[in-house]
């Protein structure tokens, strides 16, 4: 009798222990819950003409949101947000294909990046010698 008295108790308080949090929550509403459990990633991504964001000229910009799942107006959403997973998120880890050939010809392109990447503040400029060696980086973050 005084084993199953000490599995009882033991079987209350973990019961409270772990459904506690569960109801506070719940009485709060839905407000007080987490709207995810991934940390948020979403990005606005620029593309313009010129030697840096300041001076160039605007062409196009993209969202891109990679969690929980890829969406937004980037044209190839899975496949950006699984090429920035596989660099982790660190956008000079994308490198330049071997399979393309670009024209050394000088026709400044800046990419600039602003958001949150898994719930740290991203901001990123880059400015390629041309469209083509743009598009060569990685594979699809930057081919909008």
């Amino acid at each position: 009798m005084r084993n199953t008295a000490r599995w009882a108790a033991t079987l209350a308080l973990t019961a409270t222990a772990v459904c506690g949090p569960l109801t506070g929550a719940a009485l709060a509403g839905p407000a007080a819950a987490p709207a995810s459990l991934y940390a948020p990633s979403a990005l606005v991504l620029t593309v313009g003409h010129g030697n840096s964001a300041a001076a160039a000229t605007p062409l196009r910009a993209v969202t891109l949101t990679c969690a929980p799942t890829a969406s937004g107006t980037h044209p190839a959403a899975a496949l950006a947000c699984a090429e920035l997973r596989g660099a982790g998120g660190d956008f000079d880890g994308l490198t330049a294909r071997d399979d393309t050939m670009c024209t050394k010809e000088y026709d400044p392109v800046v990419v600039t990046v602003d958001g949150v990447w898994q719930g740290k503040r991203v901001s990123y400029e880059r400015t390629f010698g041309n469209e083509c060696v743009k598009n060569s980086y990685g594979i699809s973050v930057f081919a909008f």
